[in-house]
């Protein structure tokens, strides 16, 4: 008689549990803090055109987001496997439900981010050298077609560099991409808390102060709201409340996407110690912090620059116009090494979580079967290296148009627009994830649920109704980044049925 021996899975084929409380709560942070809160507010100010509606922006986009983590700790204790997002759709809905979001995230929303952000840390590290330029050119724009280059100069250079650097540090396991996130993420925190106490104690501005104050809730030079769609008429915070109401909706564009990648953390469940009780709090703590500081940021803004400083500083770069009040000349390489410390770990953190969702499709056969296997550091590395060679490419694309004034062409980023058309999408997954709680609660009874979502069923219920009145103003008044979007992901549905197809579930041990 043969007896059988079963195996246990191999080592390489087993996530180390290696991240605690802190490191989760620093995961969550350092992804969620990138260079956006130095920059969007002035946008948000040319739309709302108000010191008060501006607080109120940030307001919403933080109320929407500790509700949406908060909601998402139900499914992360009652799920706690790598993949996070991805496995709560697929589990609520369907295997669809979730390469959607998996391609989607592989394609664009993850990459894409990666990109933009490797893109910043370059763009101010030209700060302090001539070298490091978007117009200093390797490789000269090849024109693709009227609309499209592609090009490599000194800043898309760095940006790709440290992509490959950031990518080949979290090949080496967890303990070292842990300790870079711990470390980037305390020194930006510290960055963003020195911002606030400086720009409220010490950079006062008296008349700038009394201005804002002044005008708190009257908007004054605001930027109009038009739409694509002939039936549908302009607006601005200026004409009605429903004209506010339009504003502060559209300007969430930018302040949830400055405060975007906080479900991160779900992606690496399957590393975390106690994944049911620290992923919860990890949400919590982390969403809670950023939130908090960007709020106190944008009162420091508020205290040393006018509103008009703000809708037009330079570039957008309201964080460097208040340091250069503050400190002159010095003020813009100050900020600049802030946001270098912000992007850098930034980077590092959605280089880190982005390829544990890639694993977990491929181990459900809807992935790049490489992808399913782990090194001998327990981590995807082959899932690393596949999503680092596609962000690189997308640093690469340039968007191509004539300058009307000079006839010369100008050169922008063509991820950015991947990005906007992105924003709506998102969106729409999370809103399913969070309806995701109802249909589980419903399908599954009787699932061990060791958290449960805060204020349920009102809470998450108030997050789909306010999530979703956004993006049908989006829908009406920004037509071109959102009907993209939607493309962007409905390209998933042929190549999953393709995948199912051709695709073979790996053989667990």
């Amino acid at each position: 008689m043969t007896t059988a021996i079963t195996e246990a899975p191999p080592a390489e084929q087993k996530f180390v549990r290696g991240l605690g409380l802190l490191d989760s709560t620093m995961l969550v942070a350092g992804s969620m803090i990138g260079s956006g809160i130095f920059i969007v507010s002035a946008d948000i100010a040319r739309l709302v055109g108000s010191a008060g509606w501006l607080l109120v922006v940030w307001v919403v986009t933080g109320v929407l987001t500790i509700v949406a983590a908060l909601s998402y700790g139900e499914l992360a204790a009652m799920m706690p496997k790598a993949g996070g997002q991805y496995v709560y759709l697929r589990e609520a809905y369907s295997p669809l439900w979730g390469f959607l979001y998996g391609w989607t995230l592989f394609l664009v929303i993850q990459t894409g981010t990666i990109a933009a952000v490797a893109v910043a840390f370059a763009r101010f590290l030209g700060v302090f050298t001539d070298a490091v330029s978007p117009t200093q050119w390797i490789v000269p724009p090849i024109t693709l077609s009227q609309r499209y280059a592609i090009s490599l100069s000194t800043q898309q250079l760095v940006a790709i560099l440290i992509i490959i650097l950031l990518t080949f540090v979290n090949t080496r396991g967890l303990s070292l991409g842990k300790l870079i996130q711990n470390v980037f993420t305390s020194a930006k925190t510290l960055s963003l808390i020195a911002l606030v106490v400086l720009g409220i104690f010490v950079g006062r501005n008296a008349g700038a102060l009394h201005a804002n104050v002044a005008n708190f809730w009257t908007p004054t030079a605001v930027s109009p709201i038009t739409s694509d769609l002939g039936f549908i008429g302009a607006v601005s915070a200026t004409g009605s409340a429903l004209g506010m109401l339009i504003a502060v909706c559209v300007a969430q564009v930018g302040s949830l996407f400055s405060a975007d990648a906080w479900n991160n953390i779900t992606f690496t469940a399957g590393e975390v110690r106690e994944p049911r009780r620290n992923i919860p709090l990890s949400l919590l703590f982390g969403t809670g912090l950023v939130i908090t500081l960007y709020i106190l940021a944008n009162v420091a803004y508020l205290f040393v620059l006018p509103l008009d400083k703000i809708q037009h500083a330079p570039d957008d770069r309201v964080g460097t116009a208040a340091m250069q009040v503050m400190f002159g000349g010095a003020g813009a390489g100050i900020m600049a090494v802030a946001i270098m410390i912000s992007t850098f770990g930034c980077c590092n953190g959605l280089i880190l979580a982005g390829a544990r969702v890639y694993y977990a499709m491929a181990q459900d056969g809807l992935f790049f079967k490489a992808t399913a296997r782990l090194n001998s550091k327990h981590v995807p590395a082959i899932a690393l290296v596949l999503q680092g060679i596609w962000t690189a490419l997308l640093v690469l694309p340039r968007t191509q148009n004539v300058d009307p004034a000079t006839g010369a062409l100008t050169y922008g980023n063509l991820y950015s627009n991947l990005l906007d058309y992105i924003i709506f999408a998102a969106l729409i997954f999370y809103v399913l994830t969070i309806a995701g709680v109802f249909v589980l609660r419903r399908k599954r009874p009787e699932a061990e649920r060791p958290y449960r979502a805060l204020g349920y069923p009102i809470l998450p219920a108030l997050y789909i109704v306010g999530a979703t009145a956004i993006m049908l103003v989006l829908l009406a008044y920004r037509v071109q980044t959102t009907w993209p979007g939607l493309v962007i992901v409905l390209t998933g549905v042929p190549i999953y049925f393709l995948w199912k197809f051709f695709g073979k579930k790996p053989s667990v041990a």
